[in-house]
């Protein structure tokens, strides 16, 4: 009995660990207590039984089934626990899935009314430049408007995939040689004409002695463009964005801190929303903002970039004052040659003295694309024939004699054979027969992620061209692969 009395106690302080442990009794913790006093009472007397006097049979029964109806108790309250635990356990789960399913929701509405919108001046310019009577200069105009929506409704995918990327933790720098200079030209040549349209000030200053970093260019490149974005967004007209991009002179580690500010005179935000500007799917829904287009993804996706890149990015805001993010990166200093990015034409191919017209194979089974790619090319003097899978472009290419086609643009998701193991296939027979030479591979692909520019690259492939395919892009990319040969 005194054993099991010896047990029970020690149960029991577990018990009312665990309990003060939760913080559901408060400032009355103290009642936890009485039990454990009581118990122990309850020990000392049978240890002065035992010591003292000899207890009858009847004294001893009762003695030894407190300690049973104790130890019962406790296991009764130990199971309640638990079920209780489980229980909670359970309704803070139901609580985080029903938050996700009310941000589903929401997110679905917004990507609902966003997609819808670009999609519905596609649909409509589309619409009236087929009327008839339309004039040149008329459909110009709608086809400009049209390609405009074609890039929001782009870039709104694009963040959604993003988002995708960073939640399953996919995303990895790839730092190169960047030039500062480069980067605010471009951020300022881009955003130029929508700041005139809407008579804003515009000004993008670099103060840094250091210009040339090793960095990851495309993610800086998108910081800026998300936070210049938003600040022309929310300014009214006659109002004014500024960006500074300066070396700050701190260091951390081996690597200089640059300060990225950028300042607009726009309708600000509340201070609760500001401090949630950085969730995902987060939009101030006021009266000001109601027809702003967005998917509440760019902070977000700005935010785990700087995270990515080690940084900082603070934002300082009030309602009709403005707004100004500040972000800090450290960047380390690049002593080499920076990256000549000049365009190249396409230069020709030169057969027995005479320039030559450029032939391509286009392993593509999706018929609008093929033919996009195909008017892309013919339009530059070049000869293009087609493959509708991997395994088609493979036997084309076995035909051909050596330097009948000067490069194969793959598909990558094809039928029957897809282009990854095409291009392997491909390369084998290059080892096999090797008077047919080395051809270039370019993968043209949605695929358009860095460890999709990975995949392509170990599967043999030369270049990547993401889809949509951008004419410029496309022709640098050809150039430079084919004018090294």
């Amino acid at each position: 009995g005194s054993a099991l009395m010896v047990w029970n106690i020690v149960r029991y302080t577990m018990f009312e660990k665990f309990v003060a442990q939760t913080d559901s009794l408060g400032e009355k913790k103290w009642i936890l207590m009485v039990p454990r006093v009581l118990l122990v009472m309850f020990l000392i007397g049978y240890l002065l039984i035992g010591i003292i006097g000899k207890p009858d049979m009847l004294v001893s029964g009762i003695l030894f089934g407190g300690s049973v109806f104790v130890f019962l108790i406790l296991r009764i309250m130990w199971t309640i626990l638990h079920k209780v635990r489980d229980h909670d356990k359970l309704q803070a789960e139901l609580r985080s899935a029903e938050k996700a399913s009310a941000a589903k929701s929401v997110f679905l509405s917004n990507m609902s009314h966003d997609i819808r919108t670009p999609m519905n001046a596609i649909i409509g310019y589309t619409r009236l430049a087929r009327r008839e009577g339309t004039t040149l200069p008329e459909a110009q105009g709608y086809l400009e408007k049209i390609e405009n929506s074609s890039q929001h409704l782009l870039s709104l995918i694009s963040d959604i995939l993003e988002m995708s990327r960073i939640e399953s933790g996919k995303m990895e720098l790839e730092e190169i040689p960047t030039d500062l200079k480069a980067v605010t030209r471009e951020a300022y040549d881009l955003f130029e004409t929508q700041m005139q349209e809407k008579q804003l000030q515009y000004t993008v200053q670099l103060e840094a002695e250091d210009t040339a970093v090793l960095c990851d260019h495309n993610r800086l490149n998108r910081i800026m463009l998300n936070l210049i974005s938003n600040a022309c967004k929310f300014t009214p007209e006659g109002g004014e964005v500024s960006v500074l991009l300066r070396q700050t002179g701190n260091h951390l580690d081996e690597k200089t801190i640059y300060e990225l500010r950028v300042r607009d005179t726009g309708i600000g935000m509340a201070p609760e929303f500001a401090a949630r500007v950085f969730e995902a799917f987060e939009r101030e829904r006021t009266t000001t903002v109601s027809g702003t287009e967005g998917t509440g993804l760019g902070m977000a996706i700005t935010k785990n970039f700087v995270d990515l890149m080690d940084g900082t990015i603070a934002v300082e805001s009030a309602p009709g004052k403005g707004t100004t993010f500040i972000v800090r990166l450290p960047f380390c200093v690049w002593e080499g040659e920076l990256p000549n990015k000049k365009e190249m034409p396409l230069c020709p191919k030169k057969e027995h003295g005479d320039n030559r017209q450029r032939r391509f194979l286009l392993a593509e089974d999706v018929a609008v694309n093929r033919e996009i790619a195909t008017a892309l090319l013919t339009d530059r003097g070049c000869l293009v024939e087609g493959a509708e899978n991997g395994k088609e472009a493979v036997e084309k290419f076995k035909a051909a004699k050596k330097g009948y086609y000067d490069a194969i643009l793959m598909d990558i998701q094809m039928p029957v054979m897809d282009g990854y193991e095409a291009s392997r296939m491909i390369r084998k027979l290059e080892a096999e027969f090797p008077e047919k030479g080395h051809i270039p591979i370019i993968a043209v692909t949605a695929n358009a992620f860095s460890e999709d520019i990975r995949k392509a690259e170990e599967a043999g492939m030369d270049g990547h061209i993401a889809k949509p395919i951008d004419p410029n892009v496309m022709m640098e990319t050809l150039a430079g692969i084919l004018c090294r040969k």
